[in-house]
């Protein structure tokens, strides 16, 4: 029997982010599933609805909402069910417990999560300090950062450090390269350390798949080393065991990215960032 395809259609008001995070997750459990997703995203008028309505005719499937306008989440309502069709207001639930715990009703402004106040141009601030940090760049602003994460060279410090810094971390990237000097930041204990690993057999493939991008026939300095030796096993294990032994010898924390996603590698990070808080920076106990 031929697999069911679902339509699913994500109706926002606002960028699509919420329920992209939320759908993601949930298709995660239903691997193999034929599904296909239709983002609307920034649908504030009843002239935009009106091509939502169009689409979903055209592809009629179930649909996810964070609509908050009390007459588009009618007018939606009212779609759906002429044609038949299931539909979920996501927040509904999340605001409802929260108008109940605090007693007074959400405010009902589109795209309020996105206002410029200080947390995003806390974001944007963290942007920059990742760009000009990038694998060991301007060393002399290391004291300023958040976080610093070190490991040897295609261990995801840089796709790391620009996630965190959507979520407003200035996070600065050290290559640990046997045989060079590191910057004296790294001793000062300022802020958080945390080295970042893989595998010896992803990392060599990493560097091989790093090294077709760049033309493997060239000769050329990849991380301060000869490219042939980048990728040679004894080298690569070598520089690895030398790598993990100087994390230890320092007391920075080490995670193995190598079967975790980007996210998830962030969140431990922001973990270290807590245990390291605490311990450097204890919140004072109330007095009696």
């Amino acid at each position: 029997m031929p697999e069911k395809r679902l339509n699913l259609h994500l109706v926002s008001d606002a960028t699509g982010d919420t329920l992209s995070a939320v759908s993601r997750a949930a298709l995660a459990q239903f691997e193999g599933a034929d599904i296909h997703i239709h983002r609307w995203s920034l649908i504030r008028s009843r002239l935009q609805l009106e091509q939502v309505f169009e689409g979903i005719q055209a592809e009629p499937g179930p649909v996810l909402t964070t609509l908050i306008d009390p007459a588009l989440r009618h007018a939606l309502e009212e779609a759906c069910t002429r044609l038949g069709l299931r539909l979920l207001h996501m927040l509904d639930p999340v605001f409802s417990l929260l108008q109940d715990e605090l007693g007074a009703p959400a405010a009902q402004r589109p795209g309020r999560q996105y206002v410029l106040d200080a947390d995003y141009f806390r974001r944007i601030d963290a942007m920059h300090y990742v760009l000009s940090h990038d694998d060991g760049q301007a060393s002399r602003g290391l004291a300023n950062a958040d976080v610093i994460l070190v490991g040897v060279s295609r261990s995801s410090k840089t796709p790391t450090a620009f996630y965190l810094a959507n979520r407003g971390v200035k996070a600065a990237n050290i290559p640990l390269v046997p045989d060079t000097v590191l910057p004296d930041a790294l001793a000062a204990e300022t802020c958080p350390v945390v080295g970042l690993f893989v595998d010896l057999a992803p990392l060599i493939e990493i560097r091989r798949h790093r090294l077709r991008l760049l033309g493997s026939g060239e000769v050329g300095v990849i991380a301060g080393q000869l490219h042939d030796r980048y990728i040679d096993e004894d080298n690569v294990k070598a520089e690895l065991l030398w790598a993990r032994r100087l994390c230890t010898q320092r007391g920075w924390p080490i995670i193995n990215v190598t079967s975790r996603s980007i996210e998830e590698t962030a969140a431990a990070v922001l973990r270290y960032m807590e245990i390291w808080q605490q311990r450097h920076h204890p919140t004072p106990s109330p007095s009696a």
